[in-house]
């Protein structure tokens, strides 16, 4: 079994190969299933964000193009065009690129927690289609737990990094006092209820929520003691707003240049600070020019966003050097886990081997055979069949791959003190007459 990631992120492809990759929330259970349907795909997660789209699979087939090419397919999208924005990640590297995500290092903004909660969301769903076995449990599981002692140990989430911090930063600078100040807060997604959190922590008490679903603006507005409006309603309280923040996948403008010139009149040119954290923009640009505006966008805030970043960075490092430690446990546990499944086979199938000839050896007594003699068959008998199939294959191989199985095999059986290491080639030739004698004659068939 192979465990593999198969993806895209922020890092391999724009944002317009990142929109059309992801899956739209009203899609991901039928895609999740259909995932978990196909052949050799054992175990299976998907991770969907507006940064990353990934496959996390448990898988028995060769290669990884089955899974870009279901992608793909779901999406809509030429394989041979989106070849050169994957990535592919085996077994080890998989468990690497785990923990890196859950723990925010391989984010967009550097040790931003929402990919953890993302992930989460992942994992349960994974877990509520059976799509999460033993591997990809133990996997998330463990990821989760070395995000939790990164963030512990480091000081990778000390210093806020995202663009809502950042906006909200920036509105400090241009307010004296945010307790005094209404916001207008465009959208429900993750990027707004941040900005929310944010807002209610320097004491802003009143906000405004318009979105196109009115019920997702409700939940946020009942949340953080607003009011919520629905979209079309926007110009109406544009005046009463002295900061608004917009994030929403709206493909043209929600807020044009006449409806804030209007606010401004109304408001008798007290400043509104706007802020267009949306891509494509939802904030017609040209509203800059009005007096008393001060508008900005996403790339505004990269200023803000560095100052808190050197701090991160240095703790990305002493992050990235804990990570090998933290992978090791999950190979031992893998590997443990491989150990115990095929001695389990062996023991399963040495136990069939035993009812086999112990059922012979009753047909030989209930024929008035002597015990002796019955004995006598019963241990030649389990000796030989025990030993055919291992023999068989240290006789088989060849060259370095024989020196390999012959060095287990003494490993495994604990025969390393009866061979005479000052002459190895002597030694060969005496375990292979050896094996002669022990084996000679013997055919399955006779028992």
């Amino acid at each position: 079994m192979t465990l593999l990631t198969v993806g895209l992120n922020h890092n391999t492809a724009p944002l317009s190969v990142r929109e059309t990759a992801a899956f739209p929330p009203e899609q991901f259970d039928s895609a999740l299933d259909e995932f978990l349907r196909l052949p050799h795909v054992e175990e299976g997660a998907i991770l969907s964000t507006c940064n990353r789209t990934e496959l996390y699979a448990v898988t028995d087939a060769p290669g990884d193009a089955h899974l870009r090419d279901w992608l793909c397919g779901q999406r809509g999208l030429s394989s041979a065009a989106m070849a050169r924005h994957f990535y592919i990640y085996h077994d080890r590297e998989t468990v690497r690129h785990s923990l890196r995500v859950a723990a925010g290092l391989d984010s967009m903004i550097l040790g931003e927690p929402q990919i953890l909660g993302q992930m989460k969301t992942a994992y349960r769903s994974a877990r509520a289609a059976r799509g999460a076995g033993p591997l990809l449990t133990r996997l998330f599981e463990h990821s989760f737990a070395v995000a939790k002692q990164i963030r512990s140990q480091t000081d990778i989430g000390a210093n806020p990094v995202s663009v809502a911090y950042a906006g909200v930063s920036l509105a400090r600078q241009i307010f004296a006092d945010l307790g005094d100040t209404t916001a207008m807060l465009i959208g429900a997604g993750e990027t707004i209820e941040l900005t929310a959190r944010y807002l209610a922590e320097t004491g802003v008490r009143r906000m405004v929520f318009a979105n196109r679903s009115i019920e997702r603006a409700q939940a946020l507005a009942t949340r953080y003691h607003g009011y919520a409006i629905a979209l079309s309603d926007v110009p109406a309280h544009l005046a009463e707003a002295d900061m608004v923040i917009s994030s929403t996948a709206a493909p043209g403008y929600l807020v044009h240049f006449s409806q804030l010139k209007a606010a401004v009149k109304t408001r008798r040119r007290k400043p509104m600070f706007v802020l267009d954290l949306a891509v494509p923009r939802d904030i017609d640009p040209a509203a800059g020019e009005l007096e008393d505006i001060y508008l900005y966008s996403v790339d505004d805030l990269q200023s803000v966003i560095q100052d808190n970043m050197a701090s991160r960075q240095q703790a990305a490092a002493l992050a990235n050097g804990m990570l090998d430690s933290r992978i090791e446990e999950y190979i031992d546990w893998l590997d443990s886990r491989q150990a115990t499944d095929t001695i389990k086979v062996i023991r399963e199938r040495a136990l069939e081997t035993r009812d086999e000839v112990i059922a012979k050896a009753r047909r030989q007594i209930e024929r008035g055979e002597a015990i002796e003699d019955v004995l006598e068959f019963v241990g030649r008998t389990l000796t030989n069949k025990l030993m055919h199939a291992p023999s068989a294959s240290l006789r088989k191989a060849r060259g370095a791959e024989q020196q390999e199985l012959l060095s287990g095999a003494r490993t495994l059986f604990q025969i390393e003190d009866a061979f005479d290491h000052s002459n190895p080639g002597e030694s060969h030739r005496q375990s292979d007459r050896q094996f002669d004698r022990q084996t000679n004659g013997y055919n399955d068939d006779t028992v």
